[in-house]
Parts: C-alpha cells; structure tokens; sequence
C-alpha cells in the first residue's frame, strides 16, 4: 500500500485517506509483481519548529483514561496471571460504558475481542462471573477463531471496523495465534518489527486502542520490557507497554506501565476470584506486594525516614542482624533507598496521573 495510490502523506507522513474507511491491506502474496517506485518528496511536508510549537493537535483518544490510549498497546504477563481475566475485564467495561478496574471512568465504544485461547462455553463462564446480575453489553463482539494477520485477518478487523465508527478498542489474545508465521531468510528482530507493525497501522489508520495479549519469559530483568517474549522489535513497535506480575497463589499483582503517551508507573492490583473482577488498590505498588517482615520495615522508614537498621530493630523488635540484612536485601531490590551512610528512606514510586473522564471525543 502506498501514499501515492491510497491517499496523501501529513506532515508527519502518515497517510491520509480520501474517504472513510481507509482501504484494506493488499494480500501478501510472493508471486506478485512489485509495483513500480513511486516518487515521493520527503520534504513535502516538513515542519518549522516555530510552525510545529503554534500547532494545536487533538488530545489522544483513551480506551482506558490514563492507561491506554489510542494505538498499539501490549499486555504481557507469566501465564495463568490473570492477563486474560483483566483484558476481558475491560472490553466489558467499555462496551457497556461502566467503571473499570474498580474506579476508571471509560467512555462506551464497541469493542472486538479475539479470545484465540478460549472456547465458547469458557467464555460465557468468565463472562457471567464478571457481570453477575448485569445485563451483556451488545457492543462486544467475540470470536475464538480468526485468520492470521497476513492470511486475511487485518483485513477482516479493518471490515469490522469500517462500519463503526464508536469503536473504541481491539483487543487479541494472544498475538502469537494471529501474527503469522515469520518469511523465510528475515531476521528476528525484522519479522516481530514486521508482524507488530500490520497491528500498529490499524491502530493509526482507525484512530483506535488495539491491545495484544503477550508473554513474559521465566527470566527476570531489571527492565520488564526486557522481558517480553520475542526481540526488540516487538517492544520497539508498540505504543504502550503494560505487564502484569502476580505471584502465584496471590491476589495482589502490580502493573508495569511504560509508554510513548502514559507516564512511567506501577500499579498494585488485586484480583477476586470470586468474581473475576480486577481491580486497582491505593498506595504504592510496593506496599502490596512485600512479604510480613518487608512491608512492616517499609511501614516504618515511611514514618521515619533516614532510619538506621539498629532504629527499626529497635521500634519492630525483631533481631538487629536479621533487620539489617533484610534492609541491604530491599535496597537492592528496589524497595528501599539507603543513603548517609547506611541510613534508610522509602523508595521513589510513581502513579499513573489523572486523566480527565472524557478526553474521548464523541
């Protein structure tokens, strides 16, 4: 697809279509002639700086106020740590227009929901947990079968999408089942760029929220977008960055945000079984998250900050060498600072800012 045969490029060169819905992906096929090069001046359409800073652009539009704005979001989390429970949590939310996340005001929109993983009758259960007595939103379609991106599947989403205009969100769970496989003789790091960038355009092209479900690998890293499954490429691509921890066996989880329109920031979640809902928890993620010992300690250096391990032995009663062991443990994990010699201060946390309820435009 080319600027010259579909529409023109803006000033930041993206396409602009001449008419609603932008047309749909041409097939990828090998045995297709490549079209002739078409000249296009890079220059066209640059920007002064004074021109560029007197501009005035429409705010992006939200899916989920503060935490997921238009483009191309990914969700990723260890398996069974409630990813699926909390994307179907929102696509809910939103369809119906009601609260997410226990406090997040959303504006309504049809959602699609591919749940690639999931069966009918599962579906309906997870459904009926969350919803309890409230009435099915007609503004989510589901489907638990789809055609790969390049097999026909970005053009299905985009028929989906050309004929509603409310639609707020596309969610895929998980994008390993729609991605495709990879060409033969392209490097990793090209193919994820590749296969992320079919869901990215749809996201531009529409103006919409499109989250994919992923994976985190078993292996740690002190950046969690280090830990995605895949190459760079998969985390170059996206917009927003969001991973879900959650111990096993635990309901409190925290979410990892990171994103070119959302600030940096952790969440603390709790997860209710019994109803399937999640919801977001006050305070520091960290404070939800430490086992007895570490959050009585963090507890105290919150009162008393610049406190020395022999100070907070003393205050918690607990055994001093055990204390200052467990305080050198929480600053290299992050959860304390320490500073002035050994002394010990609450670690910097940050919070995802408010949003107002309706930047969405109708």
């Amino acid at each position: 697809m080319t600027a010259a045969s579909s529409g023109h490029l803006d000033r930041f060169g993206q396409v602009i279509y001449p008419e609603w819905p932008p047309p749909l992906e041409p097939p990828d096929d090998p045995r297709a002639e490549p079209s002739r090069p078409t000249h296009v001046d890079p220059f066209a359409n640059a920007w002064t700086a004074d021109r560029l800073m007197a501009e005035e652009f429409a705010p992006p539009r939200w899916a989920v106020p503060g935490l997921i704005p238009e483009g191309l979001s990914l969700l990723a989390g260890a398996p069974k740590a409630g990813k699926s429970w909390l994307s179907l949590n929102l696509a809910l939310g939103i369809a119906a227009g009601t609260p997410v996340l226990g406090e997040v005001s959303v504006d309504p929109g049809e959602v699609l929901y591919l749940a690639l993983e999931d069966t009918p009758r599962r579906l309906q259960s997870r459904m009926g947990k969350i919803l309890g007595d409230r009435p099915a939103p007609a503004g989510l379609t589901l489907l638990t079968e789809f055609p790969t991106l390049p097999a026909g599947g970005a053009n299905a989403i985009r028929g989906w999408l050309s004929g509603r205009r409310n639609a707020r969100m596309v969610v895929i769970d998980v994008f390993a089942k729609i991605r495709g496989a990879s060409p033969t003789g392209v490097n990793p790091y090209d193919a994820d760029y590749a296969a992320m960038g079919r869901a990215k355009r749809i996201a531009d092209d529409y103006g919409i929220a499109v989250v994919l479900v992923h994976h985190l690998r078993k292996m740690g890293a002190d950046d969690f977008t280090a830990e995605l499954s895949g190459t760079n490429g998969i985390v170059g691509a996206a917009d927003t960055i969001m991973a879900l921890k959650r111990p096993r066996g635990e309901a409190d989880g925290v979410l990892h945000i990171t994103g070119r329109d959302v600030d940096e920031a952790e969440r603390a979640m709790r997860f209710d079984p019994d109803t399937g809902t999640w919801s977001l928890l006050a305070g520091a993620a960290v404070d939800h998250t430490l086992h007895h010992s570490r959050a009585a300690i963090l507890a105290y250096v919150r009162q008393a900050p610049g406190a020395t391990p022999k100070a907070i032995s003393d205050a918690l009663g607990g055994d001093r060498e055990s204390v200052r062991k467990t305080c050198g443990r929480m600053a290299d994990d992050g959860q304390l600072r320490r500073r002035d010699g050994g002394r010990y201060y609450p670690p910097d946390t940050a919070t995802v800012p408010a949003v107002p309820e309706s930047q969405n435009p109708a």
